[in-house]
């Protein structure tokens, strides 16, 4: 039989294609279907399990929800400060006021006050000092997008691991964020918020989690509106670098004297390296630890490759120094006087930028300085608490070196030359010698010299002596104290009071018998211009500092020469009478310790009573310089008097300032071109006298003079109506005026080498031959 064709076997191709609804049949693993879920754990497990998924479900959107929030917020807020933001060039000067740099008379920069400012344009900036500002403060500063998280993480760690908390001290901040501080996050001075713009800069110095994240989109605003040089600009142009320097052009100028453009890579590091703590790190504070701080950039500088090994190893041998204006720091007394005597406006309080060109002289501060701290190391004890101030001024009242206390590198303290008001002692006496010269006396009349009693007060002599009848030269060479007060009651209080205020010497003195021994308070640069008047012929000066002042962008000065000559006090006749008998108290009285050898030269000591107070006053032909010596506290100075220590730091301090000078003998007045001590010059005239003015305009034109001067002020230098009366009185007419009708005695000069003397002698009543004897004195 045959059997049944068996059922062909599908090939592969077609069991990898059956028919997936046709059912299969029976499986031998059994019936294949939808697998029902594994049911895992028990009940609770699976509620703990759903519960976890939630919570992480829930922190995953709120995260996601918040970060966008955040995002938005930081967008709006940046899209904030970026529409808020000016040009980069407004941002440079961020100072609430103006800064006052002071020339000396040479033009050379020698002191600045308030916070000086030069503004820089990138291609104005070293670009060695923009690598060393780059390399300290911020080394990626052009790859980050105004904020490092990398530099941040990093401040947190260091603050941690030194025991700060997160944000005390490293901040980690970048440039862009500096700026951003430095600014203020855009907020300006408001006086109804902050009391003051030190509590306003304080404020936005602070250092807290609002402000850094505040700071965040500032940074970013600043990053899309500006360039990366143009933010390192403003943040080179605004950061504060010491010495009240705003800005890195500013601080060059002041510690180094050349532009920002100008520094090497030693002055950069330096520079750079003040950013960390600008009055610690200041190099006229302390210019080893500047030097030190500037060897750490060098390093860092290296390090990031922003310079070569050559310019490594050169400014490491040749560190920076400073110039010598900032190395000699002369002037700071001078300075504050300046200040303190300026209009406000235009000094303490500018809101401008002001250039002064003063009268000082660096040679001859340095000079005076050097001289008195000679004579303190020598002479005076150690330890002791003695001060000393010292004034040199040039005879026409300009202010050439001030000092005002034996710490010499200062700067707004207390100035012993302008501000402490001390007793003048027999410093005062030369201006009795004045009136009574100015009345007709000559240096050869004589006063008598004993017992005294005025109103129950009796003077004494400093040596318990008296000397009976004395010249006027002897009498005020040895300070005698009994003589001085008889004449200054014969010439006249009253006069005294008049020449002596009307010189400078202050106001309001006391009308009462001991005026002539200098009981009242005066400055020594009141004294000193003083003697200035004497020294120019008996015309007055007031001492000047500022020669020009300017605002920076104005091409006049705002203001011009503030003191120098005035009126006419005493004539030059008794001037030049009271020159010699200075001369004498030099030569062979109280001041022979400030003898200047063959330098001619006149002064006059002082000492107050329980010598509280010690003076010496005097002047050669080319300066005037006063020396105060005394303690702070009135504490008695002990075995010190004018003509001891006073008159040896004069004498160091003329020597000093004066070596390389011509040997002039006091001679020409400042003024009166053509006139000198001792020449016969005739007496002023008044310009309402219409014969003494046509002679007074012929005088003139025969010395190349000036035009006659206008009515009521004197033609011809001198003192009063003597020529006028004289004139009138040869003419017939009666004489104007309360001159003295006698002639004069006159004394001559023993010292013809120095061409010093009075008129001749004359016969008496003879008016007319005075004047033509006058006319003759003048040329």
């Amino acid at each position: 039989m045959a059997e049944p064709p068996r059922k062909r076997r599908p090939v592969v191709a077609e069991r990898r294609y059956s028919n997936p609804t046709k059912p299969s049949g029976k499986s031998p693993r059994g019936k294949r279907g939808r697998r029902a879920p594994v049911r895992r754990g028990n009940a609770i497990t699976r509620g703990v399990s759903g519960f976890f998924s939630l919570i992480w479900k829930t922190i995953f959107r709120t995260v996601w929800f918040s970060a966008l929030a955040v995002f938005l917020i930081i967008g709006v807020a940046t899209f904030f400060y970026y529409s808020q933001l000016p040009e980069p060039s407004a941002l440079f000067d961020g100072r609430a006021r103006g800064g006052v740099t002071m020339l000396d008379r040479e033009g050379e920069v020698f002191a600045w006050r308030g916070e000086t400012f030069g503004s820089l344009s990138p291609d104005q900036i070293s670009p060695s000092l923009r690598n060393a500002v780059v390399a300290t403060e911020d080394r990626r500063f052009y790859s980050h997008l105004g904020i490092d998280p990398r530099g941040i993480a990093g401040a947190i760690r260091i603050n941690l691991t030194e025991g700060r908390g997160p944000l005390e001290g490293n901040g980690g901040s970048t440039i862009t964020q500096q700026v951003a501080k430095l600014l203020c996050l855009g907020e300006s001075f408001d006086p109804t918020r902050w009391k003051d713009e030190a509590e306003y800069e304080a404020d936005c110095r602070a250092t807290t989690l609002w402000r850094k994240v505040k700071e965040v989109p500032f940074s970013f605003a600043m990053e899309i509106k500006y360039t990366k040089d143009e933010i390192l600009n403003i943040y080179m142009n605004r950061s504060y670098l010491g010495g009240g320097a705003r800005g890195f052009e500013a601080a060059a100028e002041r510690y180094f004297n050349k532009h920002a453009s100008d520094v090497s890579v030693a002055e950069s590091a330096m520079l750079a390296g003040l950013l960390k703590a600008p009055s610690y790190f200041a190099p006229t504070s302390d210019i080893e630890r500047a030097q030190d701080r500037a060897g750490v950039v060098l390093q860092l500088m290296h390090e990031q490759d922003r310079i070569t090994n050559a310019e490594y190893e050169e400014a490491r041998a040749n560190p920076a120094v400073l110039s010598q204006a900032a190395r000699a720091r002369a002037g700071g007394y001078f300075a504050d006087w300046l200040m303190e005597s300026g209009p406000g406006f235009l000094t303490t309080e500018t809101t401008e930028d002001v250039t002064i060109l003063t009268t000082f002289d660096q040679e001859v501060q340095q000079a005076a300085e050097r001289a008195l701290k000679r004579i303190f190391d020598e002479k005076v004890r150690e330890g002791s608490k003695a001060e000393a101030a010292v004034v040199v001024l040039s005879a026409d009242g300009a202010v050439r070196a001030m000092i005002g206390g034996r710490d010499t590198v200062v700067q707004g303290v207390f100035n012993r030359a302008t501000q402490a008001k001390r007793q003048t002692g027999s410093s005062f006496k030369p201006f009795v010698y004045a009136a009574a010269l100015d009345q007709g006396m000559t240096p050869q009349d004589y006063v008598h010299d004993g017992p005294l009693t005025i109103r129950n007060w009796s003077p004494q002599n400093y040596t318990r002596r008296f000397y009976g009848d004395v010249t006027l030269t002897t009498a005020l060479s040895r300070s005698l104290n009994t003589a001085t007060i008889r004449l200054q009651e014969k010439a006249g209080r009253a006069s005294v009071l008049r020449i002596a205020e009307e010189f400078g010497v202050g106001s309001d003195l006391p009308d009462v018998p001991s005026l002539g021994l200098g009981v009242f308070d005066s400055t020594l640069l009141e004294m000193t211009g003083a003697y200035a008047g004497i020294r120019n012929g008996g015309r007055a000066v007031r001492p000047y500092g500022v020669v020009e002042l300017r605002v920076r962008g104005e091409d006049s000065p705002m203001i011009a020469k503030t003191g120098g000559m005035g009126q006419r006090v005493i004539s030059q006749q008794a001037a030049a009478g009271l020159i010699t008998m200075m001369r004498e108290v030099i030569q062979n009285g109280t001041g022979g310790r400030a003898k200047l050898g063959e330098r001619d030269a006149a002064g006059k000591t002082g000492t107050t009573s329980s010598y509280r107070d010690a003076w010496f006053i005097g002047f050669t032909d080319q300066f005037v310089t006063g020396v105060w010596m005394g303690y702070d506290d009135n504490t008695p100075l002990t075995g010190v008097t004018g003509g001891g220590l006073p008159a040896e730091i004069w004498q160091a301090v003329m020597s000093e300032i004066s070596e390389g000078q011509p040997l002039q003998p006091l001679g020409r007045f400042v003024g009166d071109e053509g006139s000198r001590i001792g020449d016969g010059v005739a007496p002023s005239v008044r310009g309402d006298d219409a014969l003494a003015g046509a002679l007074s305009a012929a005088l003139s034109n025969m010395q190349g003079g000036s035009a006659a001067a206008p009515p009521g002020q004197p033609l011809v230098a001198g003192s009063g109506e003597p020529l006028a009366d004289a004139l009138s009185q040869a003419l017939g007419q009666p004489a104007q005026g309360n001159a003295p009708q006698t002639p004069e005695r006159t004394v001559r000069s023993t010292d013809a080498g120095r061409g010093v003397s009075n008129a001749p002698e004359t016969p008496e009543n003879d008016p007319l031959s005075d004047i033509l004897r006058g006319i003759d004195g003048l040329n």
